[in-house]
């Protein structure tokens, strides 16, 4: 039974990634009160907790301690008291130098309940992400993890066994030993371990920023000065490090760690972002427009309620169909309205919006621009006199009416939303346009493009400074028309398609990307 008190998660929110997260982290998150984090949780993680509560960010950032640990620990112990549910995020795992034996003594002494959800720590990310496998048959049959950071604070504990770490044969992982290279790489070679062990030290695991830096033990300490390698960071020694060559991955990614502006709507950017997270892109959302419903509240609500009137209702966007059945569930109607009437979807993105409402599309063009469906809809059937009712966007292109109208179509055009620019933006976005930290701005609607050439020109940069990929040829066109510079455009008129026309761009022209760290010397075969 659960304390009045109430309760404390100690969570691991894994190195930095947020994909790496897991869901029963995500579960407790989201149904905190208050959530005292580390320095290192991302972000986008801390944006999980329900809105409203408390977020307070305390720890380390690189070598400097900002919160002791028993200011840390109060405050957990006070918020739970209060009888709040207190989720603690650190990065990694809490079990593995983090310290989880401190503050859940500290929670259980003040008769709080606990529950402690595990994470991914920094050395599996890190030589997960690195290509480097802590385990393998032919030569590490064992891992040990170290801290090479001991605590200064007078308390006693413990030495570490370096000469035991020298003589075994597995992977060594070492923790907050940066700065302690030199004389850790000393003493396992005073142990015994052959100089030239190969060694790899992963900095900002699993962030876009991963930096690797390999070496052996008579040259790693030198390596990582000359590389300016700072905390936080890990190194991985043994003889695994040597199928990183083989192994990386992360470095073959074409969008790594380039930052990339999303412009779309402040509710559908997170599509988007997800997918450039995935390409291991940074996206910077600077929403340029904000959809706002439109048109006349009579004419809209008797042209929904005879939906099952028209031969066809065409959707040209997903914005369409959610603004459509947002109508209509305030008018407390359903996808039943329809009746007989069929249902053409410009693209697959529009027909899955589409079948989320239990409406399959009768028509899907092959090519997802208004002329194509045009063309699809006259090879469905005979358009003469058939009544079509188009809800839209207010400031839509006209060709689809029109080309329907041509082949003795009765079109009704039903705007019911409409593109406006936002009343503010946010600062981060802005920072990154004015500072030129971006490597590229993608736009899928041409109100997005107009909105982006405009802002530039307020804030006075060139339009054309930056690379644009551009959603599809309606865009393209809108683009081009402001001086933007449109760099690339895929073949399939989606978001998947985008990212794909992204990562063809930043691929070099032989297909290959070069890696980070020079290869190990060869192993001497003198050395077992």
């Amino acid at each position: 039974m659960l304390s009045r008190r109430g309760f404390v998660y100690l969570v691991g929110a894994g190195p930095g990634d947020p994909g790496l997260v897991t869901l029963r982290a995500r579960e407790v998150l989201a149904r905190a009160d208050a959530v005292i984090a580390d320095h290192l949780v991302h972000p986008e993680v801390l944006g999980w907790a329900p809105r409203g509560a408390e977020v307070v960010v305390m720890g380390k950032v690189g070598n400097l301690h900002r919160h002791p640990q028993h200011e840390i620990t109060r405050a957990i112990v006070e918020r739970a008291l209060r009888g709040l549910v207190v989720v603690r995020l650190k990065g990694g795992d809490p079990g593995i130098f983090g310290r989880l034996g401190e503050e859940a003594e500290a929670v259980v002494d003040a008769g709080i309940d606990l529950e402690i959800v595990p994470g991914v720590t920094a050395a599996s990310g890190a030589s997960a992400y690195a290509g480097i496998p802590l385990t393998h048959r032919d030569c590490a049959p064992s891992v040990s993890l170290v801290t090479g950071h001991r605590r200064n604070d007078g308390g006693s504990g413990p030495e570490i066994d370096w000469e035991a770490l020298g003589k075994a044969s597995g992977t060594l992982v070492v923790y907050m030993g940066t700065r302690q290279l030199d004389g850790l790489t000393h003493r396992l070679r005073r142990a015994g371990r052959p100089a030239d062990t190969p060694v790899a030290v992963v900095r900002r695991a699993t962030w876009p920023d991963q930096q690797v830096v390999t070496g052996t033990l008579s040259d790693i300490a030198e390596r990582v000065r000359q590389q300016g390698v700072e905390a936080p960071a890990v190194a991985i020694i043994g003889e695994v490090v040597r199928l990183r060559e083989k192994l990386s991955w992360l470095e073959r990614r074409a969008l790594r760690g380039k930052r990339v502006l999303v412009t779309r709507a402040a509710h559908q950017a997170a599509e988007l972002s997800c997918l450039l997270r995935a390409a291991r892109a940074v996206p910077v959302e600077l929403p340029l427009i904000e959809l706002r419903p439109c048109g006349h509240r009579s004419g809209v609500e008797a042209a929904l309620r005879a939906l099952f009137a028209y031969d066809w209702v065409v959707f040209t966007s997903g914005n369409a169909v959610d603004f459509t059945f947002r109508r209509l569930e305030e008018l407390g109607l359903d996808a039943r309205t329809f009746g007989a009437a069929r249902v053409c979807a410009v693209g697959p993105a529009t027909a899955d919006a589409l079948r989320r409402q239990g409406i399959r599309a009768d028509v899907v063009p092959p090519e997802y621009v208004g002329e194509s469906l045009v063309e699809a809809l006259s090879s469905a059937g005979d358009l003469k006199g058939a009544s079509v009712l188009i809800p839209r966007a207010k400031e839509a292109r006209e060709v689809v009416a029109q080309g329907l109208e041509e082949r003795g179509a009765r079109v009704e055009v039903l705007p019911m939303y409409e593109n406006v620019r936002p009343a503010s933006f946010p600062e981060e976005g802005l920072s990154a346009l004015r500072t030129g930290a971006l490597d590229a701005v993608t736009l899928a609607s041409g109100s997005a493009a107009r909105s982006f050439a405009a802002l530039c020109r307020e804030l006075g940069l060139d339009p054309a400074g930056l690379p644009c990929v551009v959603i599809g040829p309606a865009t393209r066109k809108a683009a081009l028309a402001e001086g933007l510079a449109v760099t690339a455009m895929p073949s399939e008129y989606t978001l998947q398609g985008l990212v794909g026309a992204l990562e063809a761009f930043f691929t070099p022209s032989d297909g290959t990307l070069p890696g980070e760290a020079a290869p190990l010397p060869p192993r001497d075969t003198a050395h077992p």
